[in-house]
């Protein structure tokens, strides 16, 4: 019998990877089919890739300075002002005029990002007050700080999708082996983590990062610690069904009677089938995880205050109505971004049904 289990497993695994095969391929097809959804995808990869190069679009350094016949790389390096012809040995500020003349005179020659501030850059030669209108000099006009609302859009769209994604991984790790050992082995065990989850999921959320928040300095890793506390528990139900269903199925009851371990046979049999909904309840559980950190923002309770943020942004276009620029650009940013995740989970949704041929 030892001896026949690898020639066995062998050929059930011949058998199940081109049904597999096929079934990913008709996904995959039916996907590219919803039109919405696959231009959704591409799109939304693309303005993520953009924002991952968000130093090398927007910055208030310099790509390359040729000066007196030397190359500077401003972006990877802090030079004196005083190696630009000014009087201070302090990091050079390369917005003030004096610095934009020296880099202009003779063969001397500057290459500035697309938008020349980075989200912390106070623009101190604006001509009018903050918060400051859209003009040439600030596209999408300043903050009540007079910090450039556009770079702070570039990287808070960056912050927030990468903060979501974070949440997304762990949470959805940890639903995926809470549900598999739940559905799996069933009786007590099923029991005990029931229960645990009915009273974890009781305790109120907000109030707890409240308390947190006042108590430790506010985070980016300190929301992800407490938002993937309670993320797991909705999508460990849909796990522990599906395990549920085919924990009793004649391929795991012949995987069992050959020996094979549970460890085996819940990687190998049960959790290729479980991942459809896993797979659909990503992009949602991703919009769900920047809407989140919007809200906390908003409140006061995400990011320290000089993190760029789409939800510190909302709040200061509260706090100034007639700034209209503040409120309608980031709600533009933050609604665009949760249509394409919301087309994306709808599309997958459709791929994945199985009563759509």
């Amino acid at each position: 019998m030892a001896r026949l289990r690898p020639e066995v497993e062998l050929g059930v695994e011949e058998q199940v990877r081109p049904k597999r095969d096929s079934t990913m391929l008709r996904a995959w097809r039916r996907f590219k089919s919803n039109r919405r959804g696959y231009v959704s995808l591409w799109l939304f990869a693309f303005l993520f890739i953009l924002s991952l190069f968000a130093e090398v679009l927007s910055n208030d350094k310099p790509l390359i300075v040729h000066y007196n016949d030397s190359y500077y790389f401003p972006l990877f390096a802090t030079y004196p002002e005083t190696e630009f012809g000014g009087d201070f040995v302090t990091e050079t500020d390369y917005l003030d005029p004096f610095i934009r003349e020296q880099l202009k005179k003779s063969d001397n020659w500057a290459i500035y990002p697309l938008n020349p501030y980075s989200y912390d850059t106070i623009n101190y030669f604006a001509e009018y007050p903050n918060p400051a209108a859209p003009s040439a000099q600030n596209l999408l006009g300043t903050d009540d700080r007079g910090r450039d609302v556009l770079a702070r859009l570039i990287y808070g769209f960056r912050i927030s999708v990468l903060f979501g994604l974070v949440l997304t991984v762990i949470a959805t790790f940890a639903g995926i082996i809470a549900g598999a050992v739940q559905g799996y082995f069933g009786g007590r065990t099923d029991l005990f983590f029931q229960r645990f989850i009915e009273v974890w999921g009781s305790m109120p959320e907000l109030y707890l990062l409240i308390i947190f928040a006042s108590i430790f300095q506010p985070s980016i890793l300190l929301l992800v610690a407490l938002l993937s506390l309670f993320g797991w528990m909705g999508l460990a139900d849909y796990v522990r069904a599906e395990f549920l269903r085919g924990r009793n199925m004649d391929y795991v009851t012949a995987a069992r009677a050959l020996g094979v371990s549970d460890r085996a046979i819940m990687w190998r049999h049960l959790l290729p089938n479980a991942m459809t909904p896993v797979v659909t309840f990503m992009p949602f559980r991703i919009s769900g995880a920047v809407l989140a950190l919007t809200s906390l923002d908003f409140l006061g309770l995400g990011v320290p205050p000089t993190t760029p943020s789409l939800g510190e942004l909302l709040s200061q276009g509260k706090e100034n109505i007639d700034a209209w620029w503040l409120s309608i650009t980031t709600f533009g940013v933050l609604v665009g971004t949760l249509m394409l995740l919301i087309f994306i989970g709808e599309a997958l949704r459709e791929a994945f049904d199985t009563r759509k041929g």
